[in-house]
């Protein structure tokens, strides 16, 4: 234990280690071996790809895309590229794009910062299939004091915008655990691109009414990244295990609020409205880790 650092927010000390648990927010990424400190940068999970890129460029803007080929391990049971892997290429863009600006891990890892996800919106008119080939795209659009927002979106061959996304991203110093500004470096190498043409829902999701509690999930190490906390993409995962079987998602939408860790117990709370289910995956005293939002596509 370290004296003096128990009221710091984020700090918590299993077996003596000093690792972090950001509250707000949830820490995804490959650590930069600063000690037992987990670092991560804009993106989130990086390298966890089986393959690269097959093009990839950094624009003379803000804007940092790459093209690939929707593969049949990326694919839900409904043949469609899965939510979880939109989420997967959307990180590793970002990822592409801090590491090829100079401000990635190491750079991270040198200045003591890190970001952790707060948010998810992402509203897809189509899914694209297997095989199809696609662009995916990224660019930081604000910086508001601690806080990052950063665009995505996926467009198919004719370069029309299937998927789109709205991110938001809390800058923490991770010597106080407290939120931290962006450096005079790091505001340079981030060319802020105009906001992508999207309908943009509020951070906070919220529901009238209490919902149904469903069996306890055990967090095991399936669920772990690299930092030994549990993947963003996973709270996901679990949410839609409470999806009607007809639910087609058009908008999913997700709150980080804490990290779980291995062996933690998460009490999943569902909500089911007709074109909206919400899952708020919770601890034992009903604090949330995340909020997850899903709202049915419309036909037509």
């Amino acid at each position: 234990m370290n004296p003096g650092r128990e009221d710091l927010p984020g700090y918590f000390y299993p077996e003596g280690k000093l690792s972090l648990r950001i509250k707000n927010a949830v820490v995804d990424g490959p650590p930069a071996c600063r000690g037992n400190m987990d670092l991560v940068h804009l993106s989130g999970i990086a390298y966890n790809r089986r393959d690269k890129p097959e093009r990839k460029r950094k624009g003379k803007n803000g804007m940092y895309t790459f093209q690939t080929q929707v593969r049949y391990s990326e694919l839900d049971a409904d043949r469609k590229l899965s939510i979880a892997s939109i989420v997967d290429y959307f990180q590793d863009c970002s990822t592409f794009q801090s590491e090829e600006l100079g401000v990635g891990i190491e750079y991270l890892d040198q200045v003591g910062l890190l970001w952790v996800m707060s948010y998810w919106q992402i509203v897809i008119d189509r899914y694209p299939g297997l095989c199809e080939r696609i662009t995916v795209g990224t660019f930081p659009y604000e910086f508001k004091s601690f806080l990052g927002f950063r665009n995505f979106f996926i467009a198919d061959e004719a370069g029309k915008k299937i998927v789109r996304a709205n991110s938001i991203w809390t800058l923490i110093d991770v010597r106080t655990g407290l939120p931290a500004k962006p450096t005079r470096e790091m505001v340079e190498a981030y060319r802020l691109e105009e906001k992508l043409d999207m309908p943009y829902e509020p951070r906070k999701i919220r529901f009238d009414r209490e919902g149904e509690k469903h069996p306890v999930i055990f967090v095991g190490k399936q669920h772990l990244d690299s930092n030994h906390h549990v993947n963003n993409g996973q709270y996901i995962h679990m949410a839609q295990d409470y999806l009607p079987e007809d639910f087609e998602i058009g908008q999913m939408r997700a709150e980080y609020k804490k990290s779980a860790l291995l062996n933690d117990c998460i009490v999943p709370e569902a909500f089911v409205e007709e074109d909206r289910v919400g899952v708020s995956l919770c601890d034992e005293a009903g604090s949330p880790y995340a909020i997850v939002e899903f709202r049915r596509k419309t036909r037509g």
